[in-house]
């Protein structure tokens, strides 16, 4: 007994000394505090999703918003924006202008500077002064003069004039009286974004400002927005003016007709409205559809809240989806279609369709800072009770173009039945439907268990593989060329795609929501592709498809790629092979220091490999290299937001991209 008190004493002196040396070396020296705007300039894509060109502009976006609060609230009709040659941005508006009289809890500052340098700090905690806001809740103007090299704020108050310069986040002085102003009011905000933070090569974009100002007065009828952009920098736009005024009465319904333009539309009239506000929130609304599609998308819809473009949607847009399904639905009910109606959903409800929403409500919550996705469960609610009694109204008001609409819309049902039942055959039929010349060569085990399938590029490295596999076990399916870019493809493209089909019915899985992982015919799948930029393109295709399409795949670490070698180096009778040039140069450096002549094969593709090659560098077990194919969970915006810069529509996204990381490519080997 006392042998263990004697150990236990031991043992906490021990753990004493151990925790002491730890304090010592951690101490309140070691602990950094970030005042004021600090925190932004540290980690501004916490606050604007990055230092990007879209970061960028959503700093004109934020002040813009300011300004639009304003004009929501009924204190401002016009609101003014100009950008200057040397880089400069103006949003100026005649609203009330922020308030300058000293704050009660800083005294020696005035409201209008801890507006302007305190994170949190604003009117919009205070539903008196506004009832929906679409700025950051006293987040938004701060982080824009913290990311600005230089920032002016003038205020006309009280037929006053006052001033206040800053840099960086940071006053310049205090507050200016410059005198009397009897004939003006509201604020002028005037920013310079630092390079620092974005780098000297990011400035605006004329057209991009142009576009989410004339966004912006669709979106509040009675608001006028004036545009000028200096003559240099708009000279070479064709379709940007240097002077334009923004004043739309009709809103959203005057939107969807510029955005439709010639279109041939399934009704003739748009289907457009605007709901009182019931003291939960208001709406506004304008839908149609059209058979010819809408560039690359078959369908397109954009929904606002609190005049916020929410990029992503949200709980807004699945009460516009659910208030026109079910009102289509009950359209069927009474005009005796309801059996032919009765399998159609919100999807085939919004194919073809055009569709604009806007929600003003108190206290928006939003997914992310940049508020891309709006996410109150109410939402959803106060959208469908606005748009549904109307829609019914509108359906019923015009049988004619409402069975038009709907038989439209069940035909869509169909197609996407029939495509279904297209992709559910079973294994059987599968091989039996694949058993063509260059096509699958399956393996003769049964079950899934240790069997794998290799996705390989092209016919000629497909006859290589066959040779080269274990037929028991491995299965080959060649894809002639690169597949189809599921990320920028249409729904319908995607479904007539003829490679999509072959892989999806050789694997026996159906894609989305019909892929069920016990439905899989082999345990692995393993993309085998040339090791060159075009295999590495091809690669990446066939990644992206299994990210949006099969996901689970990849989340079970089933998917997998081949690691197939670029060079074969040879001595004497000493062959060793290289993955890439790093590899190479490391053999030759320390397995290749003997008498002799060194040659170096450089394999062009997989076809030019030996069968007997291609098996023990990459297909056999017991010597190849496979790379598991991951998503890290704890990344997932992360990755969501690289899959769709690098293979999604937007051209601008991945010229961004490289433009970034060009600095990073040391060499490339052509």
């Amino acid at each position: 007994m006392a042998k263990s008190t004697a150990k236990r004493k031991q043992d906490e002196l021990f753990s004493t000394s151990q925790q002491t040396a730890a304090e010592k070396s951690y101490s309140a020296k070691d602990i950094e505090v970030l005042e004021g705007l600090e925190p932004v300039r540290l980690r501004p894509g916490m606050y604007i999703g990055g230092t990007d060109g879209r970061a960028l502009h959503h700093l004109f976006a934020e002040v813009l918003d300011n300004s639009m609060d304003e004009a929501v609230a009924g204190h401002a009709t016009r609101i003014e924006v100009e950008l200057e040659v040397n880089g400069y941005l103006s949003v100026t508006d005649n609203g009330r202008g922020i308030p300058v009289d000293p704050h009660p809890k800083f005294k020696d500052k005035s409201a209008l500077e801890v507006i302007m340098t305190t994170l949190h700090a604003g009117g919009k905690f205070n539903s008196d002064a506004y009832v929906t806001s679409g700025g950051l809740h006293g987040v938004g103007v701060s982080v824009v003069n913290a990311l600005s090299d230089d920032l002016i704020v003038e205020v006309a108050r009280g037929r006053q004039l006052y001033r206040q310069t800053f840099k960086k986040g940071h006053a310049q002085g205090k507050l200016e009286k410059l005198g009397a102003t009897p004939n003006r009011r509201g604020t002028k905000i005037r920013f310079h974004p630092d390079p620092e933070i974005f780098g000297n090569k990011l400035h605006f974009k004329p057209a991009r400002l142009f576009r989410m100002a004339r966004a912006k007065a669709y979106l509040q009828p009675g608001v006028e927005i004036r545009w000028k952009c200096a003559p240099e920098l708009c000279k070479d736009l064709d379709t940007i003016p240097e002077e334009a005024v923004f004043h739309f009465p009709g809103g959203l319904a005057d939107f969807l007709k510029g955005t439709l333009g010639n279109k041939v539309t399934i009704t003739p009239e748009i289907f457009a409205g605007r709901s009182k506000d019931t003291g939960h929130g208001r709406v506004e609304w304008a839908v149609s559809w059209s058979p010819e599609g809408f560039g690359e998308a078959d369908s397109y819809v954009r929904s606002y809240c609190n005049t916020i473009p929410t990029l992503n949607g949200g709980t807004h847009e699945q009460g516009l989806r659910s208030a026109l399904t079910k009102a289509l639905r009950a359209y069927a009910d009474i005009s005796g279609m309801a059996k032919k109606a009765a399998s159609i959903t919100p999807d085939d409800v919004m194919n073809s369709a055009a569709a604009l929403v806007s929600i003003f409500i108190k206290a928006p919550e939003f997914q992310g800072q940049t508020k891309d996705r709006l996410s109150n469960s109410d939402a959803a609610r106060i959208v469908e009770n606005a748009v549904r009694d109307p829609f019914d109204h509108w359906l019923a008001g015009s049988p004619k173009e409402a069975t038009k609409l709907l038989e439209w819309v069940i035909e869509k049902a169909d197609e996407r039945m029939r495509r279904r039942r297209a992709r559910d055959v079973s294994r059987k039929a599968a091989t039996r439907k694949l058993r063509l010349p260059g096509k699958l060569a399956d393996c003769s085990d049964k079950k899934a268990e240790n069997t794998e399938i290799f996705i390989v590029e092209g016919e000629s490295a497909g006859g290589s593989a066959k040779q080269a596999r274990n037929r028991k076990n491995q299965a080959i399916l060649p894809l002639k060329g690169k597949i189809l870019n599921v990320e920028s493809a249409t729904a319908e493209k995607i479904s007539r795609n003829a490679e999509i089909n072959d892989l999806s019915t050789a694997l026996g899985v159906g894609i989305g929501r019909k892929f069920n992982p016990e439905d899989l015919r082999y345990e692995r799948v393993i993309i085998m592709t040339d090791a060159d930029v075009d295999g590495a393109h091809i690669a990446a295709l066939l990644i992206t498809f299994f990210y949006r399409y099969m996901p689970i795949l990849i989340e079970e670490g089933r998917l997998y790629m081949a690691m197939p070698p670029l060079f074969r180096i040879t001595q004497g009778g000493k062959s060793m092979y290289a993955n890439d040039e790093e590899h190479k140069q490391r053999l030759l450096d320390t397995e290749f220091t003997g008498r002799g002549k060194i040659e170096i094969g450089r394999f062009k593709g997989l076809g030019e490999m030996m069968p007997a090659q291609l098996k023990v560098t990459t297909m056999d077990p017991a010597t190849r290299t496979l790379a598991r194919i991951t998503i890290d969970p704890d990344n997932r915006p992360t990755t969501e937001s690289l899959v769709e810069t690098l293979m999604g529509k937007r051209a601008d996204l991945r010229y961004q991209f490289i433009q970034d990381h060009a600095k990073f490519v040391e060499d490339i080997d052509i």
